[in-house]
């Protein structure tokens, strides 16, 4: 009989990229998952390419043969953890089922166009369809909206996510544990959204009172 207590580590974490401002978080988020040796199922939307091009100039290769070498330079970790890539419009790929296993999905930057979509069932391309079988399967789905200000369509998708028991963690940073650079800024909210599914890998200063 097969062991109903997998160890967490050896199952897949799907990270799904799209094209919202702030890859940057995306980038700090698989260095971090990789160097405590975790498996990533990683997607990035269409759009993703087209904002990452606009920000940092920055070409990402569309074939997921070249994408994980793409990101462990980005991340500067050449070996360590294990990331599949896949194609943006592969809707037959593993994620796409809810027969695959995993320890859930993290949405990291995410669109409002994205947000919608989950929010009312939609699935055009493979991250929302994996979205959904989290949603399905009752597995923790987490976001990372980045928008501002926030309308009040926004607001109400993100409603509805949240009473399907989506966690929602905004890209809003502290400033208790004194940073000193963007990385430091970035990595609490790194942090805080691997907190939503009891990942600690990041290491951050957390509150420890006065």
């Amino acid at each position: 009989m097969q062991n109903s207590t997998l160890n967490r580590q050896t199952l897949p974490l799907i990270l799904g990229i799209t094209g919202a401002s702030g890859l940057i978080y995306a980038v700090r988020a698989v260095k971090f998952l990789l160097e405590a040796d975790y498996t990533i199922n990683l997607v990035a939307s269409k759009s993703t390419y087209l904002v990452w091009q606009a920000e940092d100039n920055i070409r990402m290769p569309p074939e997921p043969d070249s994408q994980e070498q793409f990101w462990r330079e980005q991340t500067g970790v050449p070996q360590g953890g294990k990331l599949i890539c896949h194609r943006w419009g592969d809707v037959g790929a593993t994620i796409a089922s809810g027969s695959f296993r995993t320890l859930g999905m993290l949405i990291m930057p995410c669109s409002m166009s994205t947000v919608a979509k989950i929010a009312t069932g939609l699935s055009s391309d493979l991250l929302e369809r994996a979205a959904d079988v989290q949603l399905k399967e009752g597995r923790p789905l987490v976001i990372v909206p980045r928008e501002t200000p926030f309308s009040l369509i926004h607001l109400r998708n993100l409603t509805a996510l949240a009473e399907s028991g989506v966690r929602i963690v905004p890209a809003i940073p502290a400033w208790y544990h004194h940073p000193q650079t963007i990385e430091d800024l970035v990595d609490f909210v790194v942090a805080r959204a691997f907190d939503q599914l009891d990942i600690d890998c990041v290491p951050i200063n957390r509150w420890e009172g006065h």
